[in-house]
């Protein structure tokens, strides 16, 4: 095979790849020999023989190239260079392989300088630093092939040590990134079970011959998939814990750690540069021609952060979901190295830093637009909706687990426990709502102007609908939708209930009242297919108002009322977590009569769930993960614990409200910890 190599600098978009030819051709300087092989990311499926890739990490540790914003290219002697990725592929006829390499693999990663800086003031940091460039753009190898020879792959072992404390052969084969034959949760499936881990594997996206994801839906009937054909953040979640719980966590690392390369690119819409800490709703891998090759073509990731979605709307949660999604990797596998390397701390810091940025808020709660969670459309949750708000605070409580403690990051640290204590608070106290919560907002005074008012959001009275005064039960309450000032939805919404009992954002005795609440209105919330995404729908004038007279988010429908059989796998943790598994089996249940022969819609529609959502995918990836994942915590309950928080007693002991006693009552977390006794 002839083959001849070139050094160029890439003028797309950072892809942190480099393509290389093994035989015969030299990496800056550097010979490799007569290796016609790949290295992976975590050397967990080392195709080049053992030598060879110690003579590239080794070398890797003497030598850096780095691309500055003016394109020049300098190298030098430097130990940053060991924090670097490195691709290094070849190509089987028209088919890109490419693999990465981490050079750091043998070196203690927190020892250098490409740790995070935090310049800060009293309160909260303002920036942070990034030694060594964190937009710089990534040296390119290009190779071009010609002949008809084609590299063979060499098989080696694999019960090796790749440097970094974690022996490859993980027992559960959780870090060595390929599937497991059989694992204790697939000896004996039930027939759905069965067909939904083949739609589940059917799914998984591959990128450079690496498994990076789940795509949102895998209809072979449809022929208009719009973006559903994409990897999204938010989706690939239940899909994530599947994998995980069936001891196969290679999909989920590489899935981690290639959005977290996808947050550094640069972002633009209208002119207009969002923050650094960004994560993308969704990516997409595609084949494109090489440029001036002859039938030859290569995998690139082709990103959304907003700009091309319905509305232009950020994907706040995206950087939520990836902060949890990591702590749920760690726990699970037992494999911490992932959190503690350099550029996933630094990502994890990113993503805080623009949730944590002072601005011009009065709350602790994020401000945020309409469609910028789960419900991604118009529905009348701008502002501080309930769902962001437990997803932020389980992101918060994830942060300060994994966030290695040192001087650049102490003070993030402080910023994380002071805005968690005041969260908490926040949600407890003023959202919570109960038929004696109902009664006091019933008798408000308003235009109360005081440090010390009752209706210290001046909600009205008439604000409070005539169908929640008989939907209350008399023991259950529930956590309100969002809160303004003068504003209160009172709808239900069941992702963000759920996630506050996962989280433990209310109380013990709040976090019972909502599960009391889903089972005495079980007709309401679950039907006939469980579970309904908020309660009640808007209809007549209030839905024209509202939605802008949405044609997907009619009365009943999608996100307005419909039923998401997703939402299972929370349920099922929230219920595990409060020793309700019972109400847990009973939704699974009833789901699963129907999900298989209806082809594991989307969504449903209708007040009670009877009916396939009238635009409803089939073979919806997460409705398949989420059945799946259910029926392994029900299975394995003592794996739930990996995955929810308990109650944060030190939160409780260092309340900042106590701090403060000016226009403030008693501190709800005072009365929860007199609840449990402490």
């Amino acid at each position: 095979m002839n083959t001849s190599s070139c050094i160029g600098i890439s003028t797309m978009k950072p892809c942190c790849r480099i393509l290389s030819s093994c035989k015969g051709s030299s990496f800056i300087g550097y010979s490799f020999g007569k290796c016609n092989h790949l290295i992976n990311d975590n050397l967990s499926n080392p195709h080049c023989k053992l030598d060879d890739i110690h003579r590239v990490s080794n070398y890797a540790n003497r030598v850096i190239g780095v691309i500055g914003s003016n394109r020049s290219v300098f190298c030098g002697s430097d130990s940053n260079w060991r924090h670097s990725r490195i691709l290094l592929g070849f190509r089987l006829n028209k088919e890109t392989r490419c693999y990465c390499v981490n050079a750091n693999a043998a070196s203690d990663v927190r020892n250098h300088s490409t740790s995070i800086e935090a310049q800060v003031n009293e309160k909260i940091f303002d920036k942070f630093y990034i030694h060594g460039g964190l937009n710089v753009k990534p040296l390119v190898i290009d190779r071009k092939e010609s002949g008809k020879d084609v590299a063979k792959v060499e098989k080696v072992r694999t019960d090796v040590n790749d440097g970094s404390g974690v022996n490859v052969k993980h027992p559960d084969n959780y870090l060595n990134g390929e599937s497991v034959s059989e694992s204790p949760h697939e000896k004996e499936l039930s027939e759905v079970e069965k067909e939904a881990w083949t739609l589940l594997r059917g799914a998984v996206v591959n990128y450079c011959g690496f498994p990076v994801g789940t795509v949102a839906a895998n209809d072979p009937a449809d022929m208009q998939p719009l973006n559903y054909d994409q990897v999204f953040i938010r989706d690939f979640v239940p899909s994530a814990l599947a994998f995980l719980l069936n001891g196969e966590g290679g999909i989920v690392k590489n899935f981690l750690l290639h959005t977290l390369q996808l947050q550094s690119w640069e972002k633009t819409v209208d002119c207009y540069n969002p923050g650094k800490g960004l994560m993308p709703a969704s990516f997409k891998v595609r084949t494109v021609p090489l440029d001036g090759s002859n039938g030859e073509f290569e995998d690139v990731l082709d990103p959304d952060f907003g700009e091309s979605a319905i509305g232009r709307v950020a994907p706040v949660d995206s950087g939520l979901w990836w902060i949890i999604l990591l702590r749920a990797y760690g726990r699970i596998t037992g494999d911490y190295t992932l959190q503690e390397r350099v550029d996933v701390q630094t990502g994890i810091c990113l993503i805080l830093h623009l949730c944590l940025s002072d601005g011009f808020d009065m709350f602790p709660t994020l401000l945020v637009t309409d469609g910028s969670c789960m419900i991604d459309r118009r529905m009348g949750i701008h502002g501080h909706p309930l769902e962001i708000q437990a997803l932020f605070y389980s992101a918060l409580r994830s942060s300060r687990e994994m966030l290695t403690i040192n001087d650049s990051t102490k003070s993030l640290v402080s910023a994380i426990n002071n805005r968690l204590s005041a969260l908490s608070f926040h949600m407890r106290e003023y959202y919570w709502l109960d038929r004696k919560k109902i009664n006091e907002i019933y008798r408000y005074k308003t235009e109360e102007y005081s440090t010390d008012a009752i209706n210290k959001f001046n909600i009205y009275p008439d604000q409070i609908p005539s169908w929640l005064m008989d939907w209350i039960p008399e023991i259950g309450g529930y956590l309100v939708g969002n809160l303004q000032p003068a504003h209160m939805d009172f709808r239900f919404f069941t992702h963000g209930n759920i996630w506050t009992i996962i989280s433990s954002l209310g109380s013990h005795e709040q976090n019972e009242s909502i599960l009391n609440l889903i089972e005495d209105k079980w007709d309401d919330l679950m039907g006939k297919m469980p579970l309904k995404i908020c309660y009640p729908a808007l209809e007549h004038e209030e839905w024209c108002i509202i939605t802008g007279s949405d044609p997907k988010n009619t009365p009943w429908s999608y996100h307005n009322g419909g039923s998401w059989p997703t939402l299972l796998w929370q349920f099922t943790l929230a219920c595990i977590k409060m020793g309700r598994p019972d109400l847990a089996q009973k939704a699974v249940d009833l789901a699963e009569k129907r999900l298989s022969a209806d082809h594991w819609p989307e969504y449903y529609d209708t007040r009670h769930g009877r009916f396939i959502g009238k635009q409803a995918r089939l073979c919806q990836t997460w409705t398949i993960a989420g059945y799946l994942t259910s029926k392994i915590l029900l299975q394995n309950p003592d794996m739930a614990s990996k995955l929810f928080w308990n109650e944060d007693y030190e939160l409780l002991e260092n309340c900042v409200c106590a701090l403060r006693p000016n226009g403030r009552r008693k501190c709800s977390r005072s009365a929860t910890r007199s609840q449990v006794g402490l």
